[in-house]
């Protein structure tokens, strides 16, 4: 009979878990052992006022290191069952994941999880290579078998539409005094364990941008020059938008994410639509898809991307006090 997950489980895949993406990244999560099932919780001091009201940034982060944690034990060969918002009595804690039957990770599994390391948000400009179909392909199956879809906005056309709503409510976001300056403090100029290290900010945006760019610190670039003439953009969505939607999306995120790495591509994600109520439900409509998107994601071929800081593992667990 199983026993449960130990200490030494959860603090092996928490190191894999904790390299998940999340807004400003802000890693809002923590991970806690108790009756022998590791627990995934929302960590609400970390949550973005102004540019997460709603928290619908931290639990897509939660998902996405869900996924992580739960390739990690697959591959420790202590594979997983979750339930996902398990006590309604407590609404940070978003997943519950207890010993399933054990086996041998998959080849999909093994792949995903040599990608964990490797896996960067690459906000440099992309090559002019185009996504192999196959590839394209791959990204579109890895949103599905996480219950969730991805649309790639296929021709100029498209990736105008959308570039005209990410602008509008990019637009709309700047001109919050609040949003702002929660932008800056999460702005880290020197080595920090969380934040957005200036030298990661990429070019700054242009007027004939696409897609408009955060504005972590920026480089200057030539004027008047493309920051990408036509960028392979995708958009991932779920079937509603309920917080147990959200983690499932953030699941399906690192998904598409990891496959990405796996296949070669770099990316980086886009949120100011999702942000912006409004401008979802424009992105909503222009799609024609049931459901709700979650996520904006810009893919391609780039040059190695660099690692983000994290926090170590022991500022993110929750182990039960031994006994005396």
């Amino acid at each position: 009979m199983d026993i449960g997950y130990t200490a030494t489980d959860l603090r092996a895949a928490a190191v894999d878990a904790v390299r998940a993406p999340s807004l400003h990244n802000t890693q809002p999560w923590r991970f806690r052992l108790r009756d022998g099932g590791i627990e995934v919780l929302a960590d609400p001091d970390r949550r973005l006022p102004a540019t997460d009201p709603s928290g619908w940034g931290v639990r897509m982060a939660c998902g996405a290191a869900l996924f992580n944690l739960r390739t990690a034990l697959a591959v420790a060969g202590r594979p997983a069952s979750v339930r996902l918002r398990p006590d309604p009595a407590e609404p940070d804690l978003l997943a519950r994941l207890l010993p399933d039957v054990q086996r041998r990770p998959s080849p999909a599994e093994q792949s995903l999880y040599a990608a964990i390391p490797r896996r960067f948000s690459n906000r440099m400009p992309f090559w002019p290579d185009p996504v192999p179909a196959d590839a394209r392909w791959r990204l579109g199956e890895a949103a599905r078998a996480e219950q969730c879809w991805l649309e790639l906005m296929i021709g100029v056309s498209a990736v105008a539409a959308l570039g005209e709503i990410a602008r509008s409510a990019h637009r709309v976001l700047e001109r919050d005094p609040a949003y702002r300056s929660e932008r800056e403090r999460w702005l880290r100029q020197e080595s920090a364990p969380d934040g957005v290290p200036a030298s990661a900010g990429g070019p700054r945006s242009e007027p004939q941008d696409v897609l408009p760019t955060r504005g972590f610190g920026g480089r200057d670039r030539a004027p008047g020059r493309d920051f990408e003439p036509e960028p392979l953009v995708a958009v991932l969505g779920s079937v509603g938008n309920t917080a147990v939607d959200q983690v499932v999306a953030g699941q399906a995120l690192q998904r598409v994410l990891l496959t990405a790495t796996d296949a070669g591509l770099a990316a980086s994600l886009l949120s100011q639509p999702i942000e912006v109520p409004s401008a979802r439900q424009q992105l909503r409509l222009s799609l024609g898809r049931f459901g709700t998107p979650q996520m904006v994601l810009r893919i391609g071929h780039g040059q190695p991307g660099r690692p983000t800081p994290r926090r170590t593992v022991d500022d993110v667990l929750d182990l039960p006090v031994p006994r005396p």
